[in-house]
Parts: structure tokens; sequence; C-alpha cells
């Protein structure tokens, strides 16, 4: 039974959170009429003591519930988070094991900040200084940072086809809603300033720099929005076993700049195996071919075990599997999985292989072969277009061999021998 005492308390702490949220969401629809975050600001600092993060987003899910527009919401975001800013950096660091979801969104977002400010930084420093040859050689630096710069769509889609479903689950609708067209405004920025790199001429410079750099601030807002409030509400929203079905799809979308450091699972010892599979150990499943059929771990194995690395490329440009052969050619990391390729190539061939891949597209080529001295090998780069039995295109196979030990074969070697 509560105690008197108790039931004052817990009166107290409902009535300061109801009168929180109602302060706030003046203080938001304040901001919303248009008036500026200084004015609101010192408003703001009196109810700001032992917010929760998560009340953010719940103070917006109610607004748009009481018929404010999303889009007004998501217009006024930046404003939103630059009044409570300083609140919310006080709060102390998210805690989380590693391997988990929010620990790998942690983890890219660390990556996405060490390559926005060790590498594009420095090159938007130097562009604006710049002329002549030394000018085309930091613009041709600066879209090969763009492109790995791409890789947050991956982090981005995870975060909405993973974690915001589970949200909107519990009827938390608005705020992902909010963020998830935030998203899309920087992938809009992004695409903008890279078309504005690869077609770049000199009287560009100035809008170049600073649609980079616009770029670059609002992926830097989005990280701290989503470390001081969406991962901490999703982490006191969702369970166990939703964190852990987001992240066994999340190698189907791939990763940001980083591969997650461990094989995170719920804490508990047993779990339904008909829901969620929390074992070591594969579930015996097989595939079923014209020629035969094969579990997942002999096919697994077999590519593996190819004495060729091969690549695999759907049909819309993007990059599926690969192969984990011993003494691979080219490395190949898991974040290049759901990569559009010709991000995954230099500025001076990314041309090439989209022409390649045209080619294919449209018929007028079936395959497309090169050979490259690197060291003491010999390697062989083909590229094959794949179609299905009626000829339709459905990607692009790389196949790459070291084939110097082949060219030194001479004689015969019989299996008698």
């Amino acid at each position: 039974m509560v105690s008197l005492v108790e039931g004052v308390h817990m009166s107290e702490l409902i009535n300061n959170r109801e009168y929180r949220q109602k302060a706030l969401k003046e203080i938001i629809l304040e901001l919303h009429q248009g008036k500026s975050v200084q004015e609101v600001k010192d408003k703001f600092d009196k109810i700001a003591v032992g917010m929760n993060p998560a009340e953010l987003s719940l103070i917006e899910q109610g607004l748009i519930n009481e018929g404010l527009p999303v889009e007004e919401v998501q217009r006024l975001c930046d404003v939103h988070a630059a009044v409570f800013r300083e609140s919310l950096e006080k709060n102390p660091e998210l805690s989380v094991v590693a391997g988990h979801p929010a620990e790998i969104f942690i983890a890219e977002n660390q990556a996405l900040q060490r390559l926005i400010d060790q590498e594009i930084k420095p090159i938007l420093i130097k562009l604006k200084q710049a002329s002549g040859h030394t000018e085309k050689e930091l613009v041709l630096q600066l879209i090969e940072k763009l492109n790995l710069l791409w890789d947050v769509d991956k982090h981005y889609r995870r975060k909405e086809d993973l974690v915001f479903p589970f949200l909107e689950k519990y009827e938390i609708t608005g705020p992902p809603k909010v963020m998830w067209g935030v998203d899309d405004k920087i992938r809009n920025l992004l695409r903008e300033s890279k078309g504005l790199a690869v077609t770049y001429q000199s009287p560009q410079k100035q809008e170049l720099v600073a649609k980079t750099e616009e770029t670059l601030e609002q992926i830097e807002e989005m990280i701290f929005k989503e470390e001081k409030i969406f991962l901490p509400m999703a982490m006191e929203t969702l369970s166990e076993d939703e964190w852990y079905q987001a992240l066994i799809d999340s190698d189907e979308i791939g990763y940001c700049l980083v591969e997650p450091k461990s094989n995170w699972k719920p804490s508990r010892e047993y779990v339904d195996k008909n829901s969620i599979n929390l074992s070591n150990e594969r579930t015996i499943s097989h595939v079923k071919f014209e020629t035969g059929f094969l579990s997942v771990q002999e096919i697994e194995l077999i590519y593996r075990h190819l004495p060729v690395d091969i690549t695999f490329v759907d049909e819309n440009g993007v990059v599926k599997f690969f192969s984990a052969t011993k003494d691979r050619i080219f490395p190949r990391t898991r974040t290049i999985i759901g990569r559009k390729v010709e991000n995954c190539h230099p500025p001076g061939s990314a041309d090439v292989v989209e022409k390649i891949v045209q080619d294919f597209k449209n018929g007028k080529k079936d395959n497309e072969d090169f050979w490259i001295k690197m060291g003491d090998k010999y390697v062989y780069i083909r590229y094959f277009a794949v179609r299905d039995k009626v000829g339709k295109f459905a990607g692009v196979l790389e196949v790459t061999q070291n084939i110097k030990p082949i060219q030194a074969i001479n004689g015969e070697k019989r299996i008698t021998d």
C-alpha cells in the first residue's frame, strides 16, 4: 500500500511534469509565433532543471496530436534544439554496451564527426584560398569525402526503417516524422553539395563551400539530437527483443563508416525460438536451386573458399554482397553494404564505372575486363551483367583474381600424378 507521504510525493512529481510540459509547450508555440531564441531562453531555464531528454519529443508529439502540422514542428526543430541545447548538454553521455544498436549509432556518429572535422572541413578551409590546379585537386578530394559522407544515408535508414516502427507501436509517431523530415533535408543538401562539386566551375566556389558547410552543420545538429533526445527516448521505450530485432535486420541495410565491434544479444538466457533466435548457431535452413539445394552455412562456406573474390551490385546500383575470402585482393568491410557503387570508387574512375553499368543495363555489353599489376600480383578484374531468364537486367557481378600463378603454369599435371 502507498503511504500518504509517498502519495503526496508522487502527486508532486506528476504535477511538476505536467507543469513543465505545459510550460514547454508554451515556449515552443512562442517560437512558432516568431519569438527569438533569446526571448524564450530565460523562461526555459527556470523549468529545465531535472528535465528528461525524452520530454521534448513527447511534447512535440502532444503538439502534433493537438493539430500542429508536422511540417511546422519540423521547420523550427533546430530552434527548439537551440533553446534546449544548454540543458541537454548537461545530461550525462548515454552508456550502452558494445554491439547494442544504440552503441552502433553512437560509434557511427563519432566516425561522422571525425570525417567532418579531420577531413572535410580542412579541405573547405584550403579551398576558400586556393586557385588554379590546386583548386581542382581540392574539389576532387572533396568529392571523394562527400561520397564517404553519403554513408550517413545507411545510418538514417536503419533509424527510420528499424527503430521508428517500434516507436510508432508505442504511439510515438510525431517525433519520428519530424526527424525523418530533417533526415531527408540532409540527404537533399548532401546531393546538392555533391552535384555542385561534380560539375564544378571556379565561379561556383562560394556556393559549393556554403552548401557543403550547411550540410555539415545539419549533420552535426542531427548527431546532437540523436544522442541527446532520440536515443535516450528510444532506450526508455524499446524492449531488448525489439532492439535485437533491429540489430539482426541491420546487416541488410549496412553500416556507416564503421563496423559493429561485437554481437550483442538480450541479457536473459531464454527466448522463444519462434520469435527471435538468440543462439550462436544458425537455424538450419536450405535454399533450393534448379541444380540442387544447400544450407545457408554451406553457401557461406562455398563463397569463402572460392579461388576468386566476388562482389554483387543490384539493379539499382547498390552493393548487396561480397565474398569474404581469406586473402582478398581488394579489402571490403560491411560498411560497403547498402552503398551506391559510384560512391565506392574515386572520382577519377566513377564515370567509367557508371558507363559500364549503363552499357550493361541497355544491353550494349555483357561483360568488361581489366587487368593491372599490384606488387607481386597480376590482378584480373571482370564485370558481368547479371540477367534473369528473360534477359532483364538484375545487377552487376565483379570477379577479381590474381592470375600470376596461372600464367606460370606449363606442361601438364594429371589427377593420376
